[in-house]
């Protein structure tokens, strides 16, 4: 019999497609036999989040914080054992939803910045590729500083929230890859040693970009820590990743007890 695995949260619509991603991520982050074999979740994709752009670098916005925080509430009283946010600016807010449950928030910037270090070493400098925000509410300084790094961004923020905006509006297009290709290749030009995707509309273009092998997604970050959590197995989202049909283990001929369909 397959054991209980903790139900994952997600407080969603940050925008939707992201927040599909993840949910793909998920899904892909397990090798299963059957439905019970992945992780649980609690999706609240909730499109009505007051914009984060407009509350933090563009003045007046409507503070989405009680938003989120009622988010968290929410999700907990549904039955979630943690919970987690595949949006990287609204982690801003991270605070003040920890604040609102009792259960634990798996909180993409001080995970990934956990990654950052594994991919480097303590003095590294990390390219943000992200949203201006980051920068301006230095969401990852805290974390980075307390590992030894050195975040980077680039000068082209009017460029970046294009994309966003493009990307929310239209999808990946051709000219959304090349521009951010722009900013990639420009953070490297800066001295970045490790490049960090780290806006959950840039996660749908990462696997384009040229500079794969510097380059990791706090998305993907999540979604490790989210099945590690789930399972209670911290060695599962690597030993996971990257999975397919062909590495799910094969069916017994005999059907065992163990692989009684869910």
């Amino acid at each position: 019999m397959t054991s209980r695995k903790a139900t994952i949260g997600v407080l969603g619509g940050m925008g939707p497609e992201a927040t599909i991603l993840f949910m793909q991520k998920m899904l892909d982050a397990v090798p299963a036999n059957d439905d019970c074999d992945h992780v649980p979740l609690i999706v609240h994709n909730n499109t009505q989040v007051p914009s984060r752009i407009r509350a933090l670098i563009e003045d007046g916005g409507e503070d989405p914080g009680p938003v989120l925080a009622a988010m968290a509430k929410d999700l907990e009283g549904a039955g979630a054992d943690a919970l987690a946010m595949p949006c990287n600016t609204a982690h801003h807010y991270a605070p003040v939803i920890a604040e609102a449950v009792s259960i634990p928030f798996l909180d993409m910037v001080r995970l990934a910045s956990g990654k950052a270090l594994e991919q480097t070493a303590p003095g590294a400098r990390i390219g943000v590729l992200g949203s201006p925000a980051l920068q301006a509410t230095r969401v990852f300084e805290g974390p980075f500083a307390q590992v030894g790094l050195t975040p980077i961004y680039g000068n082209d923020a009017d460029a970046r929230l294009d994309i966003i905006r493009s990307v929310k509006k239209r999808g990946v297009t051709p000219d959304a890859i090349g521009a951010l290709q722009v900013s990639a290749d420009r953070l490297v030009e800066r001295g970045a040693d490790v490049l960090m995707v780290c806006c959950t509309e840039f996660s749908l273009i990462a696997d384009r970009l040229r500079n794969k092998a510097m380059l990791f997604d706090t998305l993907q970050v999540l979604v490790d820590a989210c099945v590690a959590f789930s399972t209670g197995d911290s060695q599962s989202s690597e030993a996971a990743r990257g999975s397919s049909a062909a590495s799910v283990p094969p069916k017994s001929d005999h059907l065992g007890k163990e692989n009684l369909p869910c």
